[in-house]
């Protein structure tokens, strides 16, 4: 189980943070180096990921998507996804409801 607030490695090349959840709703913070990819997955949560900075290449169910700084997507619960980054870069990712298989409440 993650450590709320506390910085973790993820995947090869992929660091993450959640910070403290609402009742509802929950945010993460991660980065990656250029590269790296997430390995793809779906969950039942609805997902927006916003760009803080880089650029990545986001899978979603078989099309891809480009994000930059500054830009925001939207992923629908029960989608399969995954993000490679194109260079080094970093999410802001926000998830409705909270993901009990992160926070474990």
């Amino acid at each position: 189980m993650a450590k709320i607030g506390e910085w973790e490695n993820a995947e090869p090349g992929i660091r993450r943070k959640i910070h403290p959840p609402g009742k509802t709703l929950m945010i993460m913070q991660v980065e990656f180096r250029e590269g790296a990819e997430s390995a793809e997955h779906a969950h039942p949560h609805e997902q927006i990921s916003y760009c803080l900075r880089g650029e990545f290449e986001f899978r979603l169910d078989g099309r891809t998507v480009r994000l930059c700084a500054g830009e925001s997507l939207i992923i629908p619960g029960g989608t399969r996804h995954a993000a490679k980054a194109l260079v080094e870069g970093a999410l802001l990712d926000s998830f409705a409801p909270v993901r009990e298989d992160l926070v474990g409440n």
